[in-house]
């Protein structure tokens, strides 16, 4: 299965964000926590280089708490400051502003130094791919209905400048996917959590790549979650006992297997299946030798 994505809005956003960056002090990167290095574009890297970095490993309550920890680690040793936070929790607000002012620190200690008493706002570009949840911390920052949000990619088509308070300005960016996926195992994860339409892939292949992760590195959720005994390693058979469990079933008492792909990725991502993170540093970084 070959991935790939990139509306011509997106093309369009890269453009305006490169032209904004002067204006900028400080980006702001957010991620999901279940996939904190496929769901990073590796553009911004490119685009964004001398700014401070915040990266926000959002979702990080359907997150494993044990691997975040290790993401966090990794991107601070990477030089970003790293917080794990959910969009919806308020506290988290208040993080993300301390850490971004610590950030710009050493720049408004400047221009306070060269006799300017108040300095203006501190401005924030706050970038990520789509359906990782800005326009929700966007909201949730400026507290108010601000951003458009949906529970589908791509409801983000403009830029648009936000004030956070009096002394925080955001820069809101539709989510940008690049071009093609060159790892087909990025495409599935970014699939699984629902960063791609789902009108431009086979349901059933994503989630039989999700039942092998979960059979590998999360059998007791699986277990719990369906009741299963055991976890059969042939797919259809798996498909049949949690359709079955489910109540998945057309006329004749047959496996309807498109309602139980529907069920498995609902559940997943919804945080029923527990919390789950689909990669580690380790990994991600033996995948690029």
């Amino acid at each position: 299965m070959t991935i790939q994505w990139y509306p011509g809005h997106m093309a369009k956003a890269k453009r305006q964000v490169i032209e904004k960056l002067k204006l900028i002090d400080v980006v702001i990167e957010l991620v999901d926590a279940r996939i904190p290095q496929s769901s990073r574009n590796p553009m911004i890297d490119e685009i964004t280089t001398n700014k401070p970095r915040l990266v926000l490993l959002n979702k990080a309550d359907l997150a494993d708490p044990r691997k975040t920890q290790e993401w966090i680690a990794h991107f601070e040793n990477q030089g970003f400051k790293c917080l794990a936070i959910n969009s919806q929790t308020k506290d988290d607000m208040k993080s993300i502003i301390a850490a971004s002012k610590e950030l710009v620190k050493d720049k408004f200690d400047k221009m306070k130094a060269k006799g300017i008493k108040n300095p203006r706002a501190i401005r924030a570009l706050i970038v990520g791919i789509p359906n990782v949840g800005k326009s929700t911390l966007i909201n949730r920052l400026a507290n108010k209905p601000i951003a458009k949000t949906g529970d589908r990619p791509g409801i983000t088509t403009g830029q648009q400048w936000i004030k956070v308070g009096k002394e925080f300005e955001l820069l809101d960016t539709p989510g940008i996917l690049w071009p093609k996926f060159e790892d087909q195992e990025v495409g599935y994860r970014l699939a699984v959590t629902g960063a791609i339409k789902e009108t431009i892939l086979d349901l059933q292949d994503i989630v039989v790549y999700a039942l092998r992760f979960l059979s590998k590195e999360y059998p007791d959720n699986l277990k719990d979650r369906y009741q299963l005994n055991t976890i059969s390693t042939e797919m259809v058979e798996l498909f049949d006992q949690i359709g079955v469990f489910r109540g998945c079933l057309m006329t004749g008492g047959n496996i309807d297997y498109d309602k139980t792909a529907e069920v498995i990725i609902r559940d997943l991502r919804s945080g029923r299946l527990g919390r789950l993170t689909f990669e580690v540093p380790e990994e991600i970084e033996q995948e690029g030798k």
